[in-house]
């Protein structure tokens, strides 16, 4: 079996609160229960398990996304009157980035953890193979 990411646990210090906030952002299921954690769960089964255990370190979650969950996640962040940017140092205020082709932005989570969402994975995708 080739190596897959399962998990990652997400320290912070309101999991209802974190985990309510990403998944209602993101659009995905609402956040389940597994022993300590307030799990949050995207479409390729990895999820986000969100523990209240301190000090809080910030980090940096990306999400790739195709156009329409990009033009939603969006339209979320702007009803909800999130501050975001186009650039990790926001610098960039409001603005979306166009790199590799695609689309993205990043925004903060209560806890100061650095958000992202990428309609085009860093790099560009991959050529397709030759004949």
């Amino acid at each position: 079996m080739p190596v897959k990411l399962n998990h990652t646990i997400v320290y912070c210090t309101d999991q209802q609160t974190s985990s309510r906030f990403l998944s209602e952002v993101l659009g995905v299921g609402p956040p389940t229960t597994y022993g300590p954690f307030s799990v949050v769960t995207v479409a390729n089964d990895i999820s986000l398990d969100f523990l209240e255990e301190g000090p809080v370190h910030p980090q940096h979650y990306a999400f790739l996304v195709d156009e329409d969950e990009f033009d939603q996640i969006h339209r979320r962040i702007l009803d909800r009157g999130i501050p975001y940017w186009a650039d990790p140092g926001r610098r960039r205020a409001q603005q979306v980035n166009t790199n590799d082709g695609g689309r993205g932005l990043y925004w903060l989570d209560p806890d100061g953890h650095v958000l992202e969402i990428l309609t085009v994975p860093y790099g560009g995708w991959p050529e397709p193979a030759g004949p």
